[in-house]
């Protein structure tokens, strides 16, 4: 075989011109000198099908609609949910303002109080102000003119009731020659029936020593036994009387002065109840009312610490026209989403904790509007995700879920759970949402809306002026110097070599910000004015190399 063959499956090669292998950006398609002539960009070119699911997301109200942002690091993902929610003011109906009262009857479980949007620091001022008026007005009001004639007037009727029910007892001891006389019984004084010899009364064993040296006579001393053993027998009867004549007296003393005190107070809560005539906000008040009242009158006077019961704290509080609020939330620890609980260290040589030291976290600032989190930080954090989905799944917080009650030694508190309504916007990357998909069931139960981003745009005069834009938004927010035109096209060559497709720009901008900035550096150590083609070659080249 003299014929030369070509090898099997050989192509013949392509001949591609020089100009075709790099993509040069057409001066004609920037028409400005500098990036100062730009107005800078407000949204994103070439994500249309992204945005209108991330838009319908945010809107559309319904179970499970939470948005997942799905993209690589870079495309914008994050300013456009910032931007949209700037754009489309969504709707945001009022939510009530969320605080923790003590719970008089399980006081490890705090309850929970919700008044109209914008009010909550409103009561904790007028309890407050409650507490200022116990600590420096109540003792005195209670001891008033008035108060002190009506105590003055139980007294009386005690003492006059008291001595109606000894006196026949004491006319009877007397005709029979008996006299009752306290004596010390050890640590005790203890009244004792003693007879009375020579008008004296005289301790029995010195009546027994009359009687065995003759000076009183046997029938005598016959006639005192029994009289004293039945006179014993009658003062138990007179004795239960008049406890229970001075129990009278103290009950009726002690409704005196509750009565008083609950007149007094009912003029200092009735202002509150009026402005707040919410039934959990009337109850707590009456539980106050009842508490101090009942248990703390005895107290008045002191430091008065146990005031701190009757506080409120406003975990969460917004203005009535403070709008939806949103939260971005960058490091989503399993404390920062829920909220939680001081501690301090107390006299008793324990730690203790109380409803004054609950704090609201990230999901229930965001309660009514929008939390924004990165998946990964979520899931790299333990305890976070379950906890996460629980509170979409339940529609309430649990500020201390009982699994986590070994962050906290001492007593637990287990707050009263909040109901909670929040959309919640993951933003990740595709192979993590491909990895939620397939392992946890709820993850497409609660999150049903994708907004997925493109990593590239169309390579044309649209996405190229884009790029202007999106350079002028960086100098004017971080103060760089302007690029000139020549120093936009090569930014825009290079998103396009980033790219690798044809017809293609990249969309991960923050790739090409940190270029943007590098190339600052150096025209402005090269005393330039603004920014070319030359320092963004040198910048590129610099990464290249480190």
């Amino acid at each position: 075989m003299n014929e030369k063959t070509e090898p099997a499956g050989h192509a013949e090669a392509i001949e591609i011109p020089i100009a075709e292998l790099r993509w040069q950006c057409l001066e004609s398609w920037l028409p400005f000198a500098t990036t100062a002539e730009v107005s800078p960009v407000k949204g994103v070119v070439g994500q249309d099908d992204a945005v209108a699911a991330l838009r319908f997301g945010l809107e559309f109200d319904a179970p499970g609609q939470n948005v997942y942002v799905r993209g690589l690091t870079g495309t914008g993902r994050t300013t456009t949910i910032e931007h949209l929610l700037e754009d489309i003011v969504p709707p945001c109906p009022s939510r009530d303002d969320r605080c923790y009262v003590h719970n008089f009857d399980q006081p490890d479980c705090p309850k929970l109080l919700s008044v109209p949007q914008g009010k909550s620091h409103r009561l904790a001022r007028m309890l407050d102000d409650f507490i200022a008026f116990v600590k420096a007005q109540l003792a005195p009001a209670l001891g008033s003119d008035t108060v002190r004639a009506r105590r003055g007037e139980l007294d009386d009727a005690a003492q006059k009731e008291i001595l109606e029910l000894g006196k026949p007892f004491e006319d009877d001891l007397r005709a029979h020659q008996l006299e009752l006389v306290p004596l010390q019984v050890g640590q005790m004084v203890q009244p004792t029936i003693l007879p009375v010899v020579n008008g004296e009364p005289v301790p029995m064993n010195k009546f027994q020593e009359l009687v065995s040296q003759g000076a009183v006579d046997a029938e005598r001393a016959e006639s005192v036994h029994r009289n004293v053993s039945e006179f014993a027998r009658r003062f138990e009867e007179v004795s239960a009387k008049i406890r229970e004549a001075q129990v009278r007296h103290a009950e009726a003393l002690k409704a005196l002065y509750e009565g008083e005190a609950r007149r007094i107070l009912s003029y200092q809560v009735a202002a509150i109840e009026r402005e707040f005539p919410e039934p959990p906000v009337q109850a707590f008040l009456h539980r106050v009312v009842d508490d101090l009242v009942t248990a703390r009158l005895q107290m008045l006077g002191d430091d008065m610490a146990f005031t701190r019961l009757y506080r409120v704290n406003p975990v969460v509080s917004r203005p009535v026209d403070g709008g939806c609020p949103v939260i971005r939330e960058r490091a989503p620890t399993l404390r920062n989403l829920l909220g939680n609980i001081d501690r301090e260290f107390s006299s008793m040589g324990a730690f203790r904790s109380d409803h004054m030291m609950i704090h609201a976290g990230a999901l229930l600032r965001a309660d009514g509007g929008y939390l924004i989190l990165e998946a990964r930080e979520v899931l790299s954090e333990p305890g976070s995700w379950k906890i996460l989905l629980r509170a979409l799944k339940s529609g309430e917080l649990e500020i201390v879920p009982s699994e986590i009650s070994d962050f906290w030694s001492g007593p637990l508190l287990k707050p009263e759970a909040i109901p909670l309504k929040v959309k919640v916007v993951l933003i990740g990357d595709p192979g993590l949402y491909q990895l939620l998909d397939f392992n946890d069931p709820d993850f497409s139960h609660l999150f049903k809306v994708l907004a997925d981003f493109e990593s590239t745009i169309p390579r044309d005069r649209t996405g190229v002026n884009f790029y202007a834009g999106v350079i002028a938004r960086l100098c004017r927010d971080e103060e760089l110097l302007p690029f000139d035109r020549q120093g936009v096209m090569a930014i825009t060559e290079h998103g396009a070599r980033i790219a690798g497709q044809k017809d293609r720009l990249t969309t991960r901008f923050g790739r090409l910000a940190d270029i943007v900035r590098e190339a600052n550096y150096l025209a402005a150590g090269a005393g330039s004015e603004t920014v070319g083609r030359e320092h963004v070659r040198q910048a590129v080249a610099r990464g290249r190399r480190r």
